[in-house]
């Protein structure tokens, strides 16, 4: 009775191992194959033919692509958003009736609620093909344009206000930069529709902070912004232009708001480091003007000193207290001369030994 069991028992277990043998053995033949190159060659041709197939459309599309980018590149040649609202505001400029100085009294909301008020009638006068009552369609009729110190504001088709800004340097006229406005309606707030201010500048967090609740403060804020920035770039421009063989290192960012150069005169090294934490600031918030010795004899005076400046690798610097007092007040370029006529004097008086230093520098002197 036991041994048929274990048989039949021994048999199951064969026929088992005989179908995974089968299995291992086909497999064995397919990787065989695979090595010596015994491959399904219509299969092959048939992913090629596919992957070609997907290819060829692929390129097909960027070569689609391509051709309508080209063709909206050539239909705005010389149309460019800065161009394109400048010849709108130039007709708007033309086409205007009355021009109207403002002073900063006169600058207030009941001006630009008429502003509104009568690019939205023109608005709709074009809607209702030229049925309106009498009044309004002469509040339409009339073209003003607004000045404001550096600012123009008139109105665009489109139920758009636009703001010209010009920004100057040293009495001469810069960069002019647009601020169009718009709104489905008068009772709508207002939103930046285009713009050609720099990316750089917060004009998206103002717009958040002022437009919805105060148009006026942001149309105002705006031009500061604009005026500022010119004047920080304008005063790099003329520190390089002026005094380019006497700094080195000069760095900046975007915006200029953090600017920082080195200077080398009387055997020290001058480091500058300004920022201006406000952008409506033309002069920085926060000045750092450091001396680092360069001689030895320098050194060992400077670290001969107790409780002043900071050190670095056992060399300690000094703090210019006159330089950063001067660029907190005056320009940079008008600072930098200042810095560098009393730099010589201000050194000896720190360092007691600077007599014995040679003075040779790169131009300060």
């Amino acid at each position: 009775m036991e041994e048929p069991e274990r048989r039949k028992v021994g048999e199951r277990k064969k026929r088992v191992f005989g179908d995974n043998t089968h299995k291992h053995l086909e497999q064995l033949r397919k990787h065989a194959r695979a090595l010596t190159g015994e491959v399904n060659f219509e299969q092959e041709d048939l992913g090629l033919d596919t992957t070609r197939i997907r290819f060829l459309t692929a390129v097909a599309g960027v070569l689609k692509r391509k051709e309508q980018l080209k063709e909206n590149l050539t239909r705005e040649t010389g149309k460019s958003l800065e161009e394109r609202l400048r010849r709108e505001f130039e007709t708007a400029r033309i086409s205007e009736t009355q021009e109207i100085s403002l002073n900063d009294d006169q600058w207030n909301g009941g001006v630009l609620a008429r502003i509104r008020e009568r690019v939205h009638m023109e608005t709709e006068l074009r809607k209702s093909n030229g049925h309106i009552d009498s009044q309004h369609e002469q509040l339409v009729r009339e073209k003003i344009t607004y000045k404001l110190r550096n600012k123009v504001i008139c109105c665009l088709e489109g139920g758009r206000i636009c703001i010209e800004y010009d920004t100057f340097f040293a009495g001469e006229q810069c960069d002019i930069y647009y601020c169009v406005l718009g709104s489905k309606s008068f009772l709508e707030k207002m939103r930046v529709v285009e713009h050609t201010i720099p990316f750089f500048l917060p004009i998206n967090e103002a717009e958040d902070k002022f437009l919805s609740s105060d148009p006026m403060k942001f149309i105002d804020y705006v031009g500061e912004m604009l005026q500022a920035y010119v004047d920080r770039r304008e005063q790099v421009r003329l520190l390089k232009e002026l005094y380019g063989g006497q700094i080195r290192d000069l760095y900046n960012t975007l915006p200029f708001d953090m600017i920082t150069f080195v200077m080398d005169a009387y055997n020290f090294k001058v480091i500058v480091e300004l920022i201006y934490d406000d952008t409506h600031s033309e002069l920085p918030t926060k000045s750092k003007v450091q001396a680092w010795p360069l001689s030895l004899k320098a050194m060992e005076t400077c670290t001969g000193r107790q409780g002043s400046g900071s050190a670095v690798n056992g060399i300690t610097s000094s703090p210019l207290p006159y330089a950063e007092d001067a660029l907190k007040t005056i320009s940079l370029p008008r600072a930098f001369a200042e810095i560098a006529l009393n730099l010589q004097g201000t050194l000896r008086h720190i360092f007691p030994s600077f007599g014995t230093l040679s003075v040779h520098s790169s131009g300060a002197d």
